[in-house]
């Protein structure tokens, strides 16, 4: 098969799947994780490689598998210029941050977790930039919320590093959620939701009288994410992260993916007043207000942090001008910062590394000691200041020249072009501060070491980004260009404008507002003791960290008196609000009903059998109630209750219920049998009269209420879509037990979520209990001691005789679910049941020793079959977890089928086994561990 049928997947998934190789690697060798996260990047970047010339053709590649068709999500991935521009970026830095993470990181720091964490936020970042989906973009999108929240808490034991990832997680996930529902709105107005019918329908969408809503949605999301005014403050608390965090994040990810959705969305969205006031407004604030900032901070990733603010806002409002030749600078920006500001972190890593301390009151005269980081720092600063011949002078010229052009479309016309020179001005002052005060300014003060070089290839990525800086700079045309070029025609979905890179414009008012940038920058620095007085005396001094914090806690209180008003930690409490609302909400729909409260549809005749059964049940569920301080009576009769729902099923023909019903019971019993171990036999009785009746009245009042509703339901004609199942169950699913054809077939996406779940929640609970130690009782409730010989000989002998038959009973309700009763879910309780007797009656230790297979490795490979099933059809060009049948004919067996969904089904029964037993197992260690321990304190 063509490697170009399925590598644009591929890229964004191979970090991923190499991220637990990285930490797994991490166990032989440090170094051993460094190299395989180098290495899956360098294969990354080697799978897309073969469709890189497809962007340069004028053509866009879409690599496209139906997932869910009715909701209009596909897995899908598009590659073109402006995807492919963003793939380099993303790719290539990344190296040069492993690289360079490789020295910086120290010999306590989990070199595995960090480069596991790298590569799943690079994967993250590749999913949005190649997504063709829209609700696949947004899923990507959040996965960078998550992993960069674990990126900014690395340093788990810091204080700031914790605070600066939560606030990280709390506005970029909000905003996530916020652009989740823009996306809705847009696939709604369009009709689908992939980018080549929705770039397609600009005009649709602006003409939308929703689009205002859908615009501002997106715009939270993108605001949030590149930290624009009034979200801008997370990025700052987020310099807690290792500075190679920081180097890759706010550089070339996860600042610039809301910058890509404005590069991506642009001819959509723009165009519109309301565009050129929220972007444009929102990015001039940003530029201006990260570039007074960044002078007045003392720590060096604290000056990159703001600066960096300020440069997502200046591209932000490129974007904001809604012109072409705008978003040409725009991208073009976005490239030359992503190489100064990459290589201005690392530089700040290595000074932080070699001197100790960020501080730049003390880190003053590096030049004579560290010569050659010096330079190149010197280089990457006259960039971000832009110095003529660097890359950053070419942007910004491109950028005044759409500040001046922008003045014939805006109201306050007159006043842009003031604006962004002023914000270059402390521009400007920044960098002279970068270089000034670290590398000149007197001798270091108060250092811990002694400063010096780092190592060589600490230095390489630095020295490779400087050269991008110099290059771009001098050499436009011949190394930026072509990919330009391509970037600007994805982004505007049409043919670029025409746009000059030359270096030398002629004498120009954009020249003009360089030169003055560059001069009133040195004399803002000169003067910057004066003016950091100045900002001290008269500026309020405001945290947005408080008041972040203060918000939060707010909601925090807030929501906790909320739920203390329902739920005052009595469990009775809660039940009695859900059922209150339940019969309140029922009565209201009563009152709204004209039509009589029952149909005119005959009822089932009741038969002797029929009526012992329900009294059994009634009786049943009364015991229940009146006797449950008794806990080990109550847990018999609700087994009864359990049984005869069972019966139930049956009657109305429905044997895959009462099986999955019987089964699910038997776990069940066993599971608080070996709970009720911990608890006391007899629960405290209800002695107020008072509460007696309001329970008596409430439950009264929801039966009845459940009665009436049920009957109003039943006693109606009322359509179904069984008719669909049963018509298609043969033909669509290949199997006639129409249960187990919705289960693995027609609703396999719930059933995979389902096992998800489970395996979960085993988890969760075996993680739970590990190690747990709880104190057990040493006599019963009449005061006899517990048996010594927990396992008697007769369960024992009883318990190994049936367990081959238990394990054939289930392999053979596993074979026959497809086409009758049976299945993987019912098959998978009942071979869990068969071990879990093996370690009821047998022990832990006895049946470890015969029965070693690890139930974690049993979940994962139930998993991951589920899901290869699934990926299979997609690989086919079918939608997700679609099955395909055949008839196989053998000898002596004859004709019969085999399914695809019976691979599903065996990863839906390994799963349960493997959760099932792992929680039974665990709870039966607990026990057994207690009770040995009481039995040692007792001698």
């Amino acid at each position: 098969m063509n490697l170009l049928t399925f590598n644009l997947p591929l890229v964004a998934l191979i970090p991923f799947l190499g991220a637990p190789i990285a930490a797994w690697a991490a166990r032989f060798s440090r170094v051993a994780s460094a190299w395989v996260a180098g290495a899956v990047t360098f294969l990354s970047l080697l799978t897309l490689m073969p469709a890189v010339h497809i962007p340069f053709n004028n053509e866009t590649l879409i690599q496209s598998w139906s997932w869910l068709p009715t909701l209009g999500l596909d897995f899908a991935f598009r590659l073109d210029g402006l995807s492919l521009v963003f793939s380099f970026l993303i790719l290539l830095i990344g190296l040069l941050v492993i690289l360079y993470a490789r020295y910086y990181l120290s010999a306590q720091d989990s070199m595995g977790r960090f480069f596991a964490y790298l590569l799943m936020f690079m994967g993250s970042m590749l999913g949005i930039v190649l997504s063709e989906n829209l609700i696949q973009l947004v899923i990507f999108w959040e996965l960078t919320s998550l992993t960069s929240f674990l990126l900014i808490s690395y340093w788990q034991y810091s204080q700031d590093a914790r605070d600066g990832a939560r606030m990280a997680l709390t506005i970029t996930g909000a905003g996530g959620l916020a652009m989740l529902a823009g996306v809705l709105m847009i696939g709604n107005m369009v009709g689908s939701f992939n980018l080549t019918d929705v770039l397609a329908s600009g005009d649709l969408i602006r003409q939308n009288e929703h689009y205002l809503t859908a615009l501002v949605l997106i715009l939270l999301g993108v605001f949030t994410k590149s930290a624009q005014f009034p979200f801008h403050f997370w990025l700052p608390h987020a310099m807690a992260a290792p500075t190679p965090v920081s180097a890759y994040l706010h550089s070339a990810t996860m600042v610039k993916a809301g910058i890509f959705i404005l590069a991506r969305l642009f001819p959509v969205l723009s165009g519109t007043e309301a565009w050129g006031w929220l972007v444009g407004g929102a990015g001039m604030i940003t530029m201006v207000l990260g570039a007074y900032t960044a002078l007045f901070k003392h720590d060096l990733k604290g000056l990159l942090a703001y600066s960096t603010i300020s440069h997502l806002g200046l591209i932000t409002l490129l974007f904001g001008f809604s012109t072409k030749l705008a978003a040409v600078a725009a991208i073009f920006h976005i490239i030359n910062h992503a190489t100064f500001k990459a290589s201005l972190f690392m530089v700040a890593g290595i000074i932080d590394h070699e001197c100790g301390t960020r501080d730049m009151r003390k880190v003053n005269g590096l030049l004579k000691y560290m010569p050659h980081t010096a330079v190149l720092a010197m280089i990457a600063a006259s960039a971000m200041a832009g110095v003529p011949l660097l890359n950053g002078f070419l942007s910004k010229e491109m950028f005044f020249q759409q500040a001046l052009t922008a003045t014939d479309h805006h109201t306050l016309s007159w006043a842009i072009p003031i604006i962004v020179t002023f914000g270059a001005v402390f521009s400007v002052a920044y960098s002279l501060r970068f270089i000034h005060d670290v590398f000149f300014n007197g001798e270091p003060q108060g250092l811990t070491k002694t400063p010096h070089e780092p190592p060589r290839f600490m230095r390489i990525p630095v020295d490779i980004l400087v050269l991008l800086c110099l290059g771009v700079g001098m050499m436009p045309v011949l190394i930026v260009a072509p990919i330009l070029t391509v970037a600007v025609a994805a982004s505007l979905q049409g043919v670029p404008p025409d746009y000059s890179l030359a270096i030398w414009h002629g004498f120009n008012i954009p020249l003009l507002m360089s030169f003055i940038a560059l001069v009133f920058g040195a004399i803002v620095y000169f003067y910057r003791e004066k003016l950091f007085r100045w900002h001290d005396t008269n500026l309020p001094r405001l945290d947005a960290k408080t008041l972040f914090n203060r918000v939060t806690h707010g909601l925090l209180v807030s929501s906790g008196k909320i739920s203390r008003l329902f739920d005052r930690g009595s469990l009775q409490n809660a039940i009695s609000w859900v059922l209150l609302s339940g019969v309140a909400a029922t009565l209201y729909g009563f009152l709204q009903f004209d039509s009589p409260l029952f149909g005119d549809r005959n009822l089932l005749d009741a038969n002797l059998l029929t009526m012992i059964q329900v009294g059994i049940l009634v009786v049943a569920s009364i015991l229940t109630a009146v006797m449950h301080h008794n806990r080990l009576v109550a847990l018999i009769i609700i087994g009864v209750i359990g049984l005869i729902v069972s019966l139930g099923f049956v009657k109305f023909s429905a044997p895959d219920l009462a099986l999955t019903q019987l089964s699910v019971e038997v776990v069940t019993i066993v599971l608080l049998l070996l709970a009720l171990f911990f608890l006391p036999q007899h629960s405290p009785q209800e002695r107020s009269h008072k509460r007696l009746t309001r329970d008596l009245v409430l439950s009264v009042s929801a039966g009845v209420t459940v009665m009436l509703l049920a009957m109003a339901v039943m006693t109606r004609d009322y359509s179904t879509i069984s008719g669909f199942f049963l018509e298609n169950s043969k033909p669509g699913g290949g199997g006639t037990n129409v249960v187990n054809v919705i289960l693995v077939d027609f609703r396999g996406f719930d059933t995979l979520g389902e096992i998800v779940v489970l395996a979960l929640a085993g988890l969760g609970i075996f993680a739970l209990l590990e190690n747990l130690k709880l104190p057990a009782p040493l006599r019963d409730i009449d005061g006899r001691e517990w048996s010594h010989d927990p396992h008697p000989p007769i369960m024992q002998t009883l318990t190994r005789l049936l367990f081959p038959l238990m394990l054939m009973v289930a392999v053979f309700i596993f074979l026959r679910g497809h086409n009758l009763p049976g299945g993987g879910f019912i098959a998978g309780l009942i071979a869990a049941v068969a071990l879990i007797s093996q370690y009821l009656a047998n022990g832990i230790a006895w049946t470890n020793a015969r029965i070693k297979v690890d139930m974690h490795k049993v979940i994962a490979v139930g998993l991951t079959a589920a899901f290869v099933t699934g990926l299979a059809a997609m690989f086919l060009s079918y939608p997700f977890l679609t099955t395909t049948f055949t008839y196989l004919t053998w000898p002596i067996v004859g004709k019969f089928e085999i399914a695809s969904a019976m691979i599903f089904d065996l990863g839906v029964f390994l799963v349960v086994v493997g959760a099932t037993v792992l929680i039974l197992v665990e709870l039966g260690k607990l026990s057994h561990a207690s009770h040995s321990l009481a039995q040692q304190e007792k001698k």
